[in-house]
């Protein structure tokens, strides 16, 4: 049933889907598209449509798109689970360290053109103000898993050890989303939707629902067994090891 869902007028979507993701090209593309908030941003600012209060629209839309990179970052194991698509592990790591990127976009644009890096009033901001302090818990959360997240990280860490480190990003996301829910006034329905697709995704973790996979046991080693082969068939990629033969897909 999957199987034929995933073909339309004869052609197989789920490969098609994963030799595009496989091209030379898509991560300079996706690159390139996740530059475009930053720099319709900064056009905004330029032209001064950004309202009466421009810094603190700037520190607002790099703080929102840091949460939405987060997000998508995290949908992209479920997403993959679903669909099958296994080329969307490909771009985990980058939507991660871009998520990191807004995030510090974020913080800069708030410590320099806010605060004009008055350290004594960030502090105190820091401390007294309970969202600024989860904000700031979610970003060193954020930096240690950036500073970690290449390939030399990992085999010095172990798989293990990194693994274990990098599943960190679920409370990044979770303080992440406390941290807008904290910083609007009164009940709104964005940062609580947010909140809300965070708490879902981890969910799906914890419960993970795979479309079009049989419960048999005997059917799921024999899926394992032949991927190898399938993937090459289809046009997939072969999904990439750690170190100690784990795969990458429980990273994040």
């Amino acid at each position: 049933m999957a199987d034929s869902a995933s073909a339309v007028g004869g052609v197989d979507l789920r490969a098609a889907a994963n030799a595009a993701l496989a091209s030379r090209w898509a991560k300079p593309i996706v690159f390139i598209l996740c530059l475009v908030p930053l720099v319709w941003t900064m056009r905004l600012a330029y032209t001064g449509e950004l309202g009466a209060e421009p810094v603190l629209e700037s520190v607002k839309a790099s703080g929102l798109w840091a949460l939405r990179f987060l997000l998508i970052a995290l949908a992209l194991t479920p997403l993959r689970m679903l669909t099958g698509v296994a080329g969307l592990a490909r771009f985990r790591r980058m939507l991660g360290l871009f998520a990191f990127f807004y995030a510090t976009v974020h913080l800069s644009t708030y410590v320099g053109l806010d605060q004009f890096f008055d350290w004594a009033a960030i502090w105190k901001d820091i401390v007294k103000r309970p969202y600024i302090t989860v904000g700031m818990g979610a970003f060193l959360i954020l930096t240690a898993l950036a500073a970690t997240s290449t390939d030399g990280m990992v085999k010095r860490l172990g798989g293990k050890r990194w693994r274990a480190l990098h599943r960190g990003v679920f409370v990044a996301g979770l303080a992440a989303c406390l941290h807008f829910i904290m910083l609007v006034k009164g009940w709104q329905t964005a940062p609580l939707v947010y909140g809300l697709i965070c708490i879902g995704l981890l969910a799906f973790r914890r419960w993970p629902v795979r479309l079009g996979r049989r419960k048999d046991p005997q059917a799921g080693r024999a899926s394992v067994r032949t991927r190898p082969a399938a993937a090459q068939r289809s046009g997939e990629a072969p999904e990439p090891r750690f170190p100690d033969g784990s795969s990458p897909a429980r990273r994040s």
